[in-house]
């Protein structure tokens, strides 16, 4: 390594180091996805209903960043394949509530447990101190609002 790329001013920019990597783990994915028969939004849906379940699709899509107009097709595919339920709301009558099925949550966990097993063999190439180092900022940076990201938060 020269010294040049010694000194933060001369790294890469965060997104210009992480695209190719997200681009390429998210390929990685995608015939998982395909084996289990769902696409990477119905992840993303099978992976925030497994904290519980959310009460409006709206709220849903807000949690995963999807838009609206587009997640239905998802939702009712999940549904009909019997990994989610959308039931109405007996408070609101014009919401449903949105919730993992056991089905869909076996679904869920069998697809977690065969990314991270090729996440794990990434992994395996950092030496472990780097390892958990990596994973924990990724944890802690992922967490932040986009306002701290983009630099718009109150002080």
């Amino acid at each position: 390594m020269t010294a040049l790329h010694d000194h933060d001013d001369a790294r890469r920019d965060l997104a210009e180091m992480l695209h190719p990597l997200v681009r390429s783990l998210i390929a990685a994915e995608r015939p998982v996805l395909a084996a289990h028969g769902i696409s990477m939004w119905g992840y993303a849906v099978l992976g925030a209903l497994d904290d519980g379940p959310v009460r409006t699709q709206a709220a849903l899509c807000e949690a995963i960043g999807a838009d609206r107009t587009r997640i239905i097709s998802t939702l009712d595919k999940l549904q009909s394949d019997g990994l989610i339920s959308r039931l109405p709301d007996p408070d609101d009558r014009r919401a449903r509530i949105l919730a993992l099925t056991d089905d869909g949550r076996r679904i869920r966990r069998s697809v977690r447990a065969a990314i991270q097993a090729n996440e794990n063999r990434l992994l395996a190439m950092l030496p472990p101190a780097d390892r958990r180092g990596f994973l924990n900022a990724v944890r802690l940076l992922s967490e932040l609002p986009p306002d701290h990201i983009n630099g718009t938060a109150a002080d």
